[in-house]
Parts: structure tokens; sequence; C-alpha cells
């Protein structure tokens, strides 16, 4: 399974792994960056010493190529697109912002550029200020959603782009990659099922959560402007009363400060965000990220042909 986007990141398969604060750490990043795929840090609300030692970590332990996912909303993004540019790092991923005032920096750095987006304006908009690809991100993604699906948005974006677009989204085995490969994505991301990843440093709870959970399970909640989708759980319980009481926007941001590192950290399951992507039903084990990459090209492989023979038919 190989697609342009292989030779242009020098990865063996099309598969980022998704940049998730708190989970998407040094030692997930490694292990499928040797497996094959991208490994992503996620670098979320961290400063820029943390995120330093991170992608050392990573540079100590391979030397397969690898990414960085910048939060915009970050207060220490300034730093850290300097420590990503000093690191050498071959690929960001970016969110929650544009990051137009620093394509020039990071472009004459060497530095390749794929920003989330969830329209298609914007996916125009960051496409003419030069980036290297885009990842059309569907909101059945887990943690903060825009309104239009994957199946929906990827091929409007693949058509009005000339860049690799990599899918993101409701991605949770190989009938989902080739999937997204036939709507014209060059690769997919995927975030919720490497959180089930061995080498996942999130808490056995916080796994055990999306193992546990049903097609049903995960909701949208937040201020209605600003959706998160979680999985079900006390906390979203305290988040529907907010809006049922049309809650001010400092209300909201105050019930859920700090409540994605209770989960993902604390193993907190019950007042803790456990977010997660639509496809966490599907998720029923936890195995070594090598182990999940080679099962997502086994089943890839297995579809491509299962469709081929019955196109022959």
């Amino acid at each position: 399974m190989k697609t342009p986007i292989c030779d242009l990141l020098g990865i063996e398969y099309p598969i980022f792994q998704g940049g998730m604060a708190w989970a998407a750490t040094a030692e997930l990043a490694v292990a499928v960056s040797k497996a094959g795929g991208l490994g992503i840090i996620g670098a979320g609300n961290a400063p820029a010493d943390i995120v330093r030692e991170q992608i050392k970590k990573v540079k100590k332990e391979t030397d397969r190529p690898f990414g960085v996912n910048v939060y915009y909303l970050s207060p220490f993004v300034e730093e850290v697109i300097e420590v990503v540019i000093e690191e050498k790092v071959p690929v960001i991923t970016t969110g929650a912002g544009n990051p137009g005032k620093h394509i020039s920096k990071l472009k004459n750095s060497g530095v390749k550029i794929f920003p989330v987006v969830a329209s298609v304006a914007l996916a125009k908009r960051l496409a003419r200020i030069g980036v290297d690809g885009l990842i059309a991100e569907g909101m059945e993604c887990g943690g903060h959603v825009g309104g239009i699906t994957t199946m929906a948005l990827l091929p409007q974006i693949v058509d009005v782009v000339d860049l690799p677009v990599i899918a993101a989204g409701g991605i949770a085995d190989g009938r989902g990659i080739v999937a997204a490969l036939a709507l014209g994505a060059q690769g997919v991301q995927m975030g919720t099922r490497f959180v089930c990843a061995d080498e996942c440093t999130a808490h056995i709870k916080y796994k055990e959560a999306i193992l546990k959970a049903k097609d049903r399970d995960t909701v949208v909640t937040g201020p209605p402007a600003h959706g998160v989708r979680v999985l079900k759980n006390k906390l979203t319980r305290e988040f529907d009363k907010l809006i049922a009481e049309n809650a001010l926007a400092e209300e909201f941001e105050q019930l859920g400060a700090g409540k994605l590192r209770a989960a993902v950290v604390d193993g907190d399951d019950q007042f803790g965000s456990i977010m997660a992507g639509q496809i966490a039903g599907m998720i029923s084990d936890i195995k070594p990220a090598a182990e999940i990459i080679q099962d997502l090209v086994k089943e890839a492989n297995s579809v491509t042909d299962s469709v081929a023979n019955f196109i022959k038919r």
C-alpha cells in the first residue's frame, strides 16, 4: 500500500497517527514511525522545553520521519515553532489556527506543513499560502469537530486543491483506508485507534472506556460553536446542563479546564474528557502500534482485492 505521500515524506505506509494532546507522546510516535507510518507528537499546550524533550526522545529512538502537531491556541506556539525549526522536525500538522505567518520560515527550514481543515473554504485559503498538504477532518473525529462528515468533506476538498489530502475522522480499519483513497485521499490520519496501542501512555481507564464504547456512545459537547466529541460520562451530563441553561462561554471553559489531562493522565473516566471518535465502537483490543499498522495494511489489501474481484464479475 503506497501512494505519492509516501515518497514525499519518506514513509512506508500512508498512515498518519493523530497528534492528540497528552496521548500522542514520543513513545507512541516512535512506535508508529518505526512501523512505517508517520508518528506525531501532540504539542498541545505544552511549553517549548517539554516539546523539545519529546522530539529528542523520538530522534534518539529512530531515524524514521516523524512529525509534531502544533496547536495554534497554545500560549507557547511561537516558541514551539522555533523548537520545530531548531530540531529539524520533518513534518508538522497544525490545528486551531492559521499557520500562515510561519509558512516561509518553516519551508525555508525544510519543514513540511499539513494543516487540519474542516471546510472547503479553509482548505482553499491554506492551499494559496503554500502549505504542503491538507488533512481533511470530518465531524466523526474525537476532540474538536467541524460540521461536515468525512465522506462529504473529503472529495470536495480533493476537487478544489492541487495538494495531497489526508483523510481523518471515522477511520479505524483497512476498509476505511480504502474508502478514503477511493474518494481521492493520498493517506489517512487515525487518532482513536492509536490511543489503544500498547505504546500510547494514556491511562488504562481511558483505553478501557474506548474498548467498552458502542456506536452511539460519543457525544458532541461544550459551547455550541466549539463542540468537542467525547465519550458520554458524568462530565458530559454537566455540559448538557450548561447548554440547557444557556450558560456563558466562560462557564463552559471553567467546567472543561484540565479535564482532558484528568482523563488521559489520571484516568478519571467519570469527570474527565474522554475524547474519542465515532469509530470507538469498532475498537476491541489493545496491541502494539506495529501490529495495528500491519493489520490495517492487510485489511486494506484484502478489501482492494475483493473490490477488484467484484468488478470483474
